[in-house]
């Protein structure tokens, strides 16, 4: 409760602030000093830092075409019935600057006002330069004139449907509305409403590795930027060409690719990079995947994006960008698990800015090593009055009230998770002095699925050395000594249902008897939270 008390003070002293600037009132002060939200990391983990504590997003994202008056009512009521605390929504550049020079941030202000009616945190997204690798957001005046504000030139010659990262007077007219953009957020958001930007949608190109074009080749044949030639960085990029050198020699076979990636992230960090400099909120881009167990050409996939071969090339030409965030929508648990892997690094919080709605299942992974989830088309993908069905939200209801915890526990190391594999095979956790074993089935008894889906799930909180925590769908928790309890007898000591209100966990029954013999603490299909202690004797 404490948190959502003053996020409402500093609403409301905002809004008083915005009313009656320069009087001097405490709610002016007040507003102007709420903490920037930030990313931080220690050992390896991350969080991000809202209101000065760790903050865990578990967001949806609203659809393409949903920022518009007559369709927001629609999303803050998915949103409200999936328990979301976050909305991910678009800001559209061709309304924000209709004419060249000329802004409006109506809509800017819509989308603040009702996130604060409706108790929301909001991640604003710039749809800008590039969505899903082409300009269609970009303002009319610009689309009018193609040859002052060009595509990428395919090897043949024709121009496609993807800007070019080359052309500096997009770049200069981003970065621009960009600005002032960040601007407006800064004077009208002073108590941090919104907590990151997505700077672009997609960045990269589908139709061409690369541009092609005159300017484009002449540098190519230009010598590799010496932020690219560290030694950290090409190590990274198994490159085995000359250390120094044009594209072509250093890069290789790879070279079409590095340079589109560093030229594509060098105009993002451009525009970042303006408008940090007026609102420092972190900044984040999203990422269009590739399989990243299939041995794929550039070319099947959306090049000069942050794809997990590229990242140091990012890192190394957008260093505004605090972080890379992949969009997951392939599929299979190998598939899922390695994307998370490959973009939760010492250098890099993991996010998870979109996804289907069927991957719920990876949800305690992402929370294990993140700092944030969201669906995408909440809003298209799931009608209203069926948004209580949604496992997404099941998860939420449960989870929201203790997602400040979650988020410091993840930051501290304390959450361990599993999922259930294809051949329903039982899962362990170590937790120091006890193992945790996770069976998964259709009852209490742990029934075998007999080849039904393997959509189970848990995680475990490390709360103390004989305490946990345990949430999850479909499983069963019992445990085994380890260490000095190796060998011994044990027991449950307690076991509590619950959930947590106004930051703290409230017991709802405490479990025993059936609840707790034949196999130990079973959870079905809606989520629940267990608080476990052992004893050994």
């Amino acid at each position: 409760m404490k948190h959502r008390m003053n996020y409402f003070m500093q609403t409301l002293c905002a809004a008083l602030a915005l009313s009656l600037a320069g009087t001097g009132t405490l709610c002016a002060q007040q507003a102007a000093e709420a903490e920037m939200p930030r990313l931080v990391e220690k050992d390896g983990r991350h969080a991000l830092l809202v209101d000065g504590e760790p903050f865990l997003i578990l967001g949806g994202q609203s659809s393409n075409s949903s920022t518009w008056p007559k369709m927001l009512p629609g999303v803050w009521q998915v949103m409200e019935s999936m328990h979301a605390n976050t909305l991910e929504i678009p800001i559209y550049w061709e309304q924000v600057e209709p004419q060249e020079g000329q802004y409006d941030f109506s809509m800017v202000q819509m989308v603040l006002d009702q996130a604060r009616q409706h108790d929301m945190r909001l991640v604003l997204l710039w749809f800008a330069t590039w969505k899903n690798g082409s300009n269609h957001y970009m303002p009319q005046w610009m689309k009018q004139d193609a040859k002052k504000y060009f595509n990428i030139m395919a090897k043949d010659g024709t121009y496609v449907d993807s800007p070019s990262p080359h052309c500096r007077a997009a770049m200069e007219a981003d970065a621009r509305a960009f600005a002032k953009f960040m601007g407006y957020l800064k004077e009208a958001d002073p108590q941090h409403t919104v907590i990151m930007v997505q700077v672009q949608n997609e960045p990269g190109s589908w139709y061409s590795v690369r541009d092609y074009s005159r300017e484009a080749e002449k540098l190519f044949r230009q010598p590799v930027p010496e932020a690219l030639l560290k030694p950290d960085v090409l190590k990274q990029l198994g490159t085995t060409g000359k250390p120094q050198g044009t594209w072509s020699e250093v890069f290789g076979e790879h070279a079409d690719e590095y340079f589109h990636a560093w030229h594509v992230a060098s105009y993002i960090e451009h525009v970042a990079a303006a408008g940090k400099a007026v609102n420092p909120l972190p900044m984040y881009v999203n990422v269009a995947l590739r399989d990243p167990l299939a041995n794929l050409k550039p070319n099947q996939y959306e090049s000069g994006g942050a794809t997990d071969n590229v990242i140091p090339i990012w890192k190394a030409a957008a260093p505004s960008i605090g972080l890379l965030a992949p969009d997951i929508y392939l599929t299979g648990d190998e598939r899922v698990l390695k994307i998370i892997g490959l973009y939760a690094r010492p250098d890099n919080a993991l996010m998870v800015p979109e996804t289907g709605t069927g991957h719920v299942k990876y949800l305690y992974e992402v929370i294990k090593q993140g700092i944030g989830y969201a669906p995408f088309g909440v809003d298209a993908a799931q009608k209203v009055e069926q948004g209580l069905n949604n496992p997404t939200a099941a998860e939420y209801k449960l989870l929201a009230p203790m997602a400040r915890q979650l988020a410091r526990w993840a930051f501290e190391g304390r959450i361990q998770s599993v999922i259930e594999p294809a051949d329903h095979s039982a899962q362990t956790i170590d937790l120091g002095q006890w193992e945790a074993v996770i069976t998964f089935g259709s009852g209490r008894r742990n029934e075998a699925k007999a080849g039904g889906p393997a959509d189970g799930k848990a995680m475990v909180i490390i709360l103390g050395e004989n305490e946990f925590m345990a949430v999850g769908t479909g499983c069963c928790f019992t445990f085994r000594g380890k260490g000095k309890n190796e060998g011994k007898p044990w027991q449950y000591l307690t076991v509590e249902e619950g959930c947590y209100e106004d930051g703290e966990f409230r017991m709802t029954r405490l479990l025993n008897g059936d609840q707790t013999d034949w196999g130990g603490p079973y959870i079905g299909r809606t989520p629940s939270l267990l608080r476990i202690r052992l004893v050994a004797r």
